[in-house]
């Protein structure tokens, strides 16, 4: 395939300029540096999610410990923090290794097209701004856009939401208009975004009502670290960050470990902690009991106990029912009771869209990702030179795309010296597979199908276990039975040598 003249050539292109793609940037000025890079946003600013999101409360439900950085700690005394503060320290990071002056905003990837006889990617993007195409060329692409739709969140239709006097909105796109003060807000849903906006919103509020469908396990952690907050007054933050990174990666995955191998005591534990913190007048059987397993969906951090507060101070309420229909002044509910209204936000949940919703093609074949089998959970079989970066659901996200951007360097590496054009995941010889996601979330469910799958062993499996990855791709071998590597195809011509399995 003879490219365009005018296309842009780069080495690695990197799609998304949020946390994973300012991380991976990041990485390959640190660990592979001389290569040429961009970064393509769709958007106009840095920060991803943490620039998207801007409801009332909007923060991380993952300590900034594990959320930030492995090579540039996190100072700020907040250990989970929210939104603001994250967008600005992932803008500091990209100012501070020079990513920004890499990055072509209002750029959409649309499309990816790989040729073998030249090795390369051709990448065909929109400018946002006026529909205008352009193309460019990488040898390596990396995919940092996450999983889900930013243009549009999931917003199921209710009976009678035309008859609402008040006002329905959907925290995906929160109105900078908004003026809930003094009113009678209630918020649908009961994952990470509600129980976030319930306690800010009720700051002024008439009242807040947290109406779910199905409960959901919240625990309450500190808003700052004490281990943390202790070593800092002796030592530097060089020093206590990987250490208080390590503590919470080890406390977490007790947690997960627990969870799985004995459900029933994490459920009491969980149910044990909710009682202390709620008031009488809140039934934690009906409302914090969920009907799944600890884990079978992620648990909600709430930091300091900021929901549990404003149930206890009575600002805010939560009601475990049905949604029969809307009406003038509120929702009708299954049992019969009605909640007065003049705010509705929409808690609803995410729509999953994966790889930004690009077309992807293997010499002229197209790509169906459902058909293909991840490989150490960032690769897929079939497709040469391509990550995608998605984070654990069981820990901080970029605790994975820490550990992604890292191999895909030494996979960098790997490849010229040894005179390699391409990397190819080949999918498992026995063919078991499984749900490349093990949540039974619904925004996860709603989406599988669309996902690569994840096989029963190495190196298709992901056991979302930090430690065990820290082995296998940092220390583990780059040559292994998912993965073969080639030459480039004028060399393998003049040589007589065909393909080179690991």
């Amino acid at each position: 395939m003879t490219e365009p003249s005018t296309a842009r050539h780069v080495d690695v292109l990197i799609v998304g300029a949020g946390l994973s793609g300012i991380g991976a940037a990041c990485h390959l000025q640190r660990e592979s540096p001389g290569r040429t890079y961009a970064v393509l946003e769709a958007r106009e600013a840095i920060g991803g999610t943490w620039d998207l999101f801007r409801y009332p409360g909007v923060r991380s439900d993952s300590d900034m410990f594990t959320l930030g950085y492995s090579f540039r700690p996190w100072t700020d005394p907040k250990a989970i923090a929210d939104g603001a503060s994250i967008r600005e320290y992932v803008q500091d990071t990209a100012r501070e290794y020079g990513v920004d002056r890499h990055i072509r905003f209002g750029t959409r990837v649309v499309a990816a097209s790989w040729s073998t006889e030249d090795s390369r990617w051709t990448v065909t993007a929109e400018r946002t701004g006026t529909g205008e195409t352009e193309t460019w060329t990488c040898s390596w692409l990396s995919v940092c856009s996450g999983y889900y739709r930013y243009d549009e969140g999931h917003r199921p239709r209710f009976p009678g939401e035309e008859r609402f006097g008040g006002r329905v909105v959907h925290p995906q796109h929160w109105p900078d208009d908004l003026d809930w003060a003094g009113k009678r807000v209630v918020v649908i849903g009961s994952g990470a975004t509600a129980v976030t906006l319930v306690p800010s919103l009720a700051e002024q509020a008439a009242h807040v009502t947290m109406l779910q469908r199905t409960p959901t396990y919240v625990v309450s952690l500190p808003g700052r670290d004490a281990l943390a907050e202790k070593l800092r007054r002796r030592l530097p933050d060089r020093v206590v960050y990987p250490v208080v990174r390590w503590k919470n990666v080890l406390v977490s995955m007790a947690s997960f470990q627990l969870s799985r191998r004995r459900p029933e005591l994490m459920r009491k534990v969980l149910a044990k902690a909710a009682a202390k913190e709620l008031p009488g007048s809140v039934d934690v059987g009906t409302h914090f009991n969920p009907p799944y397993d600890p884990w079978d969906q992620r648990l909600c951090v709430v930091p300091d106990g900021d929901l549990f507060r404003v149930l206890r101070e009575g600002r805010a309420s939560i009601v475990t029912d049905r949604i029969a229909g809307f009406d003038e002044t509120g929702i009708a509910l299954e049992s019969g009771e009605h909640l007065d209204a003049d705010v509705v936000v929409t808690a609803t949940g995410l729509n999953l869209l994966p790889i930004g919703g690009m077309r992807l093609t293997v010499d002229g074949e197209d790509v169906d990702l459902s058909r293909t089998v991840s490989y150490k959970g960032f690769m897929v079989s079939g497709v040469p030179n391509f990550a995608m970066t998605i984070g654990y659901t069981n820990a901080s996200w970029t605790l994975k795309a820490d550990l992604v951007a890292r191999y895909v360097c030494r996979l960098l590496d790997h490849l010229d010296r040894n005179g390699y054009a391409a990397a190819t995941p080949l999918a498992p010889a026995d063919g078991g597979t499984a749900p490349f996601i093990g949540l039974s979330s619904g925004y996860v469910q709603r989406s599988l199908a669309a996902l690569p799958k994840q096989g029963s062993r190495a190196p298709w499996k992901l056991y979302q276990n930090y430690v065990r990855d820290v082995l296998l791709m940092r220390r583990g071998p780059l040559e292994d039975e998912g993965i073969r590597f080639t030459r480039p195809v004028d060399e393998r011509a003049t040589a007589g040598v065909g393909e080179v399995a690991a």
